[in-house]
């Protein structure tokens, strides 16, 4: 898709996205205590909106970072994005192939080896045998697991987890890149080096969306999206709105779901 105005290509449109969530007053353990109370009208109940009326776009070679508060509904938003979630009302429209970072070993299959995960997870991303045979070394070399890839999953620590499924995403370079605060994961020399390969690939012009509180925002990304109670109250220069950001996040603040 291309935007007349800008005649820059766009890869991500978010319309008029509104999340809409259903909050119970009281507690239930089981599926069957949840029809119990609702059969009774014991269950109290009401409706909260995580997000409301979010709208832009992302154009292809730009770093968009999403930031606030916990609880405001940015990892919602991602999840959106990646197709995760529905909205209630609104869409959000990709224009081309999806790499999500959103949780970092959540796909994995624990009883599967790192090799075998390693297939099965970028097959699931949409990559075929031979592409992902392409890319096989670069991904061993930057998860550094050594002997434990022909080990399950299941006995790997969060650590190496992370690991692995970073270097999975990052390595098969997909057009759009949806990041959820995966850079606070792993030891330092981990996080320096995930953050270097991002760099690495903004360079070559890859489209990134990302979640962060970190300075990551102002040196990685172009633009900021600020979202504050499910509304987004600020889109501009990444700079300026995170130092706006910043300047406020002390503050205390009502949150909900994110």
């Amino acid at each position: 898709m291309v935007n007349s105005d800008s005649q820059k290509e766009v890869l991500l449109e978010v319309k008029d996205v509104t999340m809409n969530f259903t909050r119970y007053e009281v507690g239930v353990d089981s599926l069957k205590e949840l029809v119990v109370r609702a059969f009774k009208r014991d269950l109290k109940r009401e409706k909260f909106v995580c997000l409301k009326d979010i709208s832009f776009t992302v154009h292809r070679g730009e770093a968009v970072a999403v930031i606030g508060r916990n609880g405001v509904g940015k990892s919602t938003l991602l999840k959106i994005v990646s197709g995760i979630l529905k909205p209630t009302k609104g869409y959000a429209r990709c224009y081309g192939r999806i790499s999500p970072l959103l949780q970092l070993g959540a796909g994995f299959d624990g009883n599967a080896t790192g090799m075998e995960n390693i297939y099965l997870n970028a097959a699931i991303l949409g990559y075929t045998k031979k592409e992902i045979d392409e890319k096989l070394q670069s991904i061993l070399d930057f998860a550094e697991l050594g002997e434990f890839i022909y080990s399950p999953v299941k006995t790997y620590s969060s650590g190496m987890l992370a690991r692995l499924g970073f270097s999975i995403a990052i390595n098969m370079e997909s057009e759009i890149m949806l990041i959820d605060e995966i850079l606070a994961v792993g030891d330092m020399a981990f996080q320096q080096k995930c953050y270097n390969k991002l760099e690495e690939l903004r360079a070559k012009g890859l489209t990134f969306l990302i979640v962060s509180h970190s300075d990551v925002v102002e040196k990685l990304c172009d633009r900021a999206i600020w979202i504050e109670r499910g509304h987004m109250i600020a889109d501009g220069d990444a700079k300026t709105v995170f130092q706006e950001y910043t300047q406020t996040m002390m503050q205390p603040s009502e949150t909900g779901k994110s």
